[in-house]
């Protein structure tokens, strides 16, 4: 009746030690760390660089260091392990002045990190830490304001091209396509009007026109449909979140923020960082691509040497260069569409290049008498230019064409990578900024693990002074509990918050409830005269369904937070669900456990260790005679 089956045992045996297992890395805390990331989107981080790394940490003798090397879709970073603080300020300057001895063009980003001190035997487990919100480990937090005027007005100028482009396409003469405004304005003549009309709504469907009569001529008057402008601004919103997300893996956050907020703003939380002037330098660092035609004047291998021709520019740095361009842009990264590796006719490695119907028109005008040349691939950041790739013009170009040559596969992903790499689709602005020293997040997780420790032990208290045995079975049950719930926090790599740490107080109390009800249960079978073995059978099956009641109840509303929440409240709902499932778990099936393990092979079983029993007994009452109802004294008497 009150044995589980061995299998069951074993179950929870093996969830226990997994919940061992995967919640002991918290207990390791960080170790200091400094971090080697590129600086530039034409620098790739490669291992080789990591036997440099290891010779300067050397040359500083700082102590026990360890340095590894992690790839990453920007090409990997160096992260170099110190004993504390005052080694890894010694040790990010010495690397500091070594990767970068150019000051006013640095290569590499040398950052402060954190790392999990976790062992090596649990990390083979895939055993890691919880990550440590902006509240609880410190960092930077910004509130940024995307210009959605901005992204309209790109936008339009972009369809003024367009525009052009199909009224050529389709051999239409026009007076000329010119901005004005909000307002896009096409001068026509009154016998093509309405063939012009028609091509421009099948071909710029973004655009609503209208006829505008002016003086002797006909407009056609565009403006951009409330549809468009809505998807223009969350697009734009949308890019910048993603380039945000490349730029800020360069600081080497754990677990950076970075979500929309309302319609125009962006928050981006970075725990851990506490240089603010880095952060905002990289965050808001800008990087534009631009095509231009090599200068041939100049003979090839002697650029350094020779002097630049008006109208021309010598870029020295690169993976092509040196290298004299023409000071003229032939196409711009506003133009290209997409990059993506491939493979030419002949099988070879190749970077597929896909430009907007505007772009396509001024590269087959540029290339047509050019076949050849040499055309370049320049890279602005920082207002620096780098040299992507230098190729010969094959044949003339459209809007879609290849950049052959590459080498290797690699090679043509790097270049695909770099010349998706443009600007932000919007301008940004931070209107709020905040640092949260690590003091200050040191500070919130003592007070917040007190809190809870505190809370455990009143309650593990409470439990055995007043269900004794019973009572100890429930603290027991209750402390796995707590561990399954980090547990599952670390497996997931959710980010605690102190409304997690919340959270994580408010499963004690849900968990414990659970508990309460079986005992008092299994009290009131013994209080009507059952006999120890069926009271416990009977008030763990019947206090089942209360609990599966009232946590689903519960759990729909940490649903609801979770699908409708945003930052601290899904932080919360998302400890506050995990709470409710490993609190079932632990509360019946483990708590029943070790009942069964104690009291089920006693087959004359007497009596149990649950705490005072009360029994109720008759009562009394006291009767009134009707004569005394009729008398008046009597209530005089009373």
């Amino acid at each position: 009746m009150n044995r589980y089956p061995l299998w069951k045992y074993i179950t929870i045996a093996v969830v226990v030690l997994l919940g061992a297992l995967y919640s002991v890395p918290n207990l390791f805390g960080e170790q200091a760390a400094v971090q080697v990331s590129s600086g530039k989107a034409t620098v790739k981080i490669e291992p080789a660089l990591l036997a440099q790394v290891q010779s300067i940490v050397a040359a500083a003798s700082v102590g026990d260091t360890s340095a590894e090397y992690a790839a990453n879709d920007q090409g990997g970073t160096i992260k170099v392990r110190v004993k504390d603080t005052d080694a890894q300020l010694k040790v990010k300057d010495a690397l500091n002045a070594a990767l970068n001895p150019d000051k006013a063009n640095e290569s590499y980003i040398v950052a402060l990190n954190l790392l999990p001190a976790t062992p090596k035997w649990l990390q083979f487990f895939g055993a890691k830490p919880m990550y440590l919100g902006l509240d609880l480990r410190g960092g930077v937090h910004f509130l940024m304001q995307v210009d959605m005027k901005g992204a309209v007005d790109k936008r339009m100028k972009a369809l003024v091209g367009d525009i052009r482009a199909t009224l050529r396409k389709e051999n239409l003469r026009h007076g000329g396509v010119s901005l004005s405004g909000n307002t896009l304005e096409v001068k026509v003549r009154s016998d093509i009007k309405a063939k012009v009309a028609n091509v421009l709504k099948d071909n710029i469907s973004e655009v609503a026109f209208s006829e505008v009569v002016d003086g002797d001529s006909i407009k056609l008057v565009g403006t951009l449909t409330q549809e468009s402008v809505k998807a223009i601004q969350d697009n734009a919103v949308k890019q910048n979140i993603s380039t945000l997300n490349k730029r800020v893996n360069e600081l080497g956050v754990a677990e950076p923020i970075i979500q929309q907020q309302g319609a125009d703003r962006i928050v981006v939380q970075l725990p851990g960082v506490q240089d603010v002037a880095k952060a905002k330098d990289i965050i808001g660092r800008t990087a534009t691509l631009e095509v231009r035609m090599v200068d041939e004047s100049v003979i090839r291998g002697t650029e350094t040497s020779s002097s630049v021709p008006l109208g021309s520019e010598l870029f020295i740095s690169g993976k092509s260069g040196p290298v004299i361009l023409y000071k003229d842009v032939v196409v711009s990264g506003d133009s290209i569409v997409g990059a993506a590796a491939s493979f030419d006719q002949n099988q070879q490695p190749a970077v597929s290049l896909d430009l907007t119907s505007t772009g396509g028109n001024i590269m087959s005008q540029t290339t047509r008498d050019k076949v050849g040349k040499s055309m370049a691939v320049v890279l602005f950041e920082k207002n620096k230019g780098e040299v992507l790739t230098v190729a010969t013009i094959q044949s003339e170009l459209s809007s879609k064409f290849q950049i052959t040559g590459m080498g290797s596969p690699q090679a043509a992903n790097d270049l695909a990578l770099l010349m998706r790499a443009g600007s932000l689709a919007a301008p940004m602005d931070i209107i709020e900024e905040r640092t949260i020293g690590p003091s200050l997040g040191a500070d919130n997780i003592a007070k917040g693990f007190n809190s809870t420790l505190w809370g455990f032990a009143a309650i593990a208290v409470f439990m055995m002074a007043y269900y004794l045995l019973f009572g100890v079975f429930s603290v027991i049950a209750l402390a796995i509990n707590m561990m399954l719930l980090i547990a599952l926090l670390s497996i997931l790599q959710a980010t605690l918050t102190l409304p997690g740490i919340a959270a994580i107080a408010l499963a004690l109390g849900m968990a414990i409830d659970a508990n309460v009800l079986i005992n008092e249960r299994v009290r009131e079978e013994l209080r009507n005269g059952a006999k120890p073995q069926d009271a416990i059978n009977t008030g763990f099956e019947r206090a089942w369904a209360t609990i599966l009641d009232s946590n689903v109840t519960t759990l729909i509303a940490g649903l609801a937070l979770l699908a409708f929440g945003s930052g601290p409240i899904r932080g919360f709902a998302v400890v506050h669900c995990l709470g409710i499932l490993t609190s079932m778990f632990s509360a019946v099936l483990v708590a029943r456990g070790l009942v069964n393990l104690w009291y089920g092979s006693q087959k004359k079983l007497e009596s149990v260790s649950i705490g005072q029993i009360w029994k109720g007994g008759a009562v009394a009452l006291p009767t009134v005679s009707p004569a005394a109802d009729l008398d008046p004294a009597f209530e005089q008497k009373a």
